[in-house]
């Protein structure tokens, strides 16, 4: 054979080597910064499908379809070369501006829990009717997304905080797998659960006796399950960005609030058997609880401007 060849087949085996172990380290890399972020993308699961209620069944899946979009372009176009931006030249920043993220979360979910004991969801609701389906349509689905890049950017902080020590290379490749990974695994969760009557009334009407009771059963489930929805998309956007906050403060040295927190983790994990449950319980109760004090300090900020605001242009 000739030598020239001879060489030629030495390097194309020693590139194919190369890209496989760049293959294996970036599937590896991918586990495991998508492992760490499967609490925030519990959350993202919980919030998401009430946007796409309310429609009528033809518009379910469009909607979730436009969201899942805006998620992606969120998560590839924005996130990802903005988190390797920071990371490379500017890594001080991520920690405040996720922290931004995280008082956005908790001022949102603070503002549902008001709504729930006041009569602004009325008022919304009278301004919801008020708008045409298109447009009610286009403002459901930019609050989605709006929500969806807060949550989309605690994983992909998460995610690059587990690759951070990899070349460049694979920190990007990691984070696209992740990325588009969990955006299907997330929207595709969601159009099943807002598809669910669907699927139930059409099982009801069957030849099989048990999938009759079984879709009949789906059906009377769905108002339960989607306010069981609707809680715990709160419960976890006051968590997720409570502890985004918490974290954030500990980082900076900035105590007690994370002391408190800790401590009642730990006090709460001295429990036997169930204390790694227990402890995670305590945590999340804890980053709650800060997530609503802050958002609820902002939102009593926000309602005052804009009750002086009124007033102002009242006289």
């Amino acid at each position: 054979m000739p030598s020239g060849l001879a060489a030629l087949l030495d390097d194309v085996a020693g590139i194919t080597k190369l890209a496989a172990a760049s293959l294996d380290d970036i599937g590896a890399a991918a586990g495991k910064a998508g492992s760490k972020a499967v609490g925030v993308v519990v959350d993202d699961t919980a919030v998401t499908p009430g946007y796409a209620m309310g429609f009528s069944p033809d518009r379910e899946l469009p909607i979730v379809w436009k969201i899942a979009l805006g998620s992606l372009r969120n998560k590839l176009l924005f996130l990802l070369p903005g988190a390797l931006l920071l990371s490379a030249f500017a890594p001080w920043a991520v920690t405040p501006i996720l922290m931004c993220g995280g008082v956005y979360l908790a001022f949102e979910a603070t503002e549902k829990v008001l709504e729930a004991f006041t009569s602004q969801a009325e008022g919304e609701a009278v301004e919801e009717l008020a708008l045409s389906g298109p447009e009610l349509e286009k403002q459901k689905v930019s609050g989605a997304i709006r929500t969806d890049l807060i949550l989309s950017a605690e994983i992909m902080a998460i995610a690059l905080a587990d690759v951070a020590d990899q070349p460049l290379g694979i920190q990007a490749a990691a984070l696209v797998i992740v990325g588009v990974l969990l955006t299907v695994g997330v929207y595709g969760a969601v159009a099943l659960i807002v598809k669910m009557d669907d699927i139930g009334l059409h099982l009801s009407r069957g030849t099989s006796r048990g999938l009759r009771g079984f879709g009949r059963g789906l059906v009377k489930a769905m108002p339960w399950t989607m306010e069981a929805l609707t809680l715990i998309g709160t419960a976890a956007m006051l968590w997720v960005g409570g502890g985004i906050i918490v974290h954030g403060l500990e980082k900076f040295h900035l105590t007690p609030v994370p002391v408190w927190v800790e401590g009642l983790s730990h006090w709460a994990g001295q429990a036997p058997v169930v204390g790694g449950l227990t402890a995670w319980l305590a945590f999340a109760l804890g980053s709650a609880a800060v997530g609503l004090a802050i958002g609820g300090a902002l939102a009593g900020i926000m309602h005052l401007w804009h009750h002086q605001k009124g007033g102002a242009q009242g006289e």
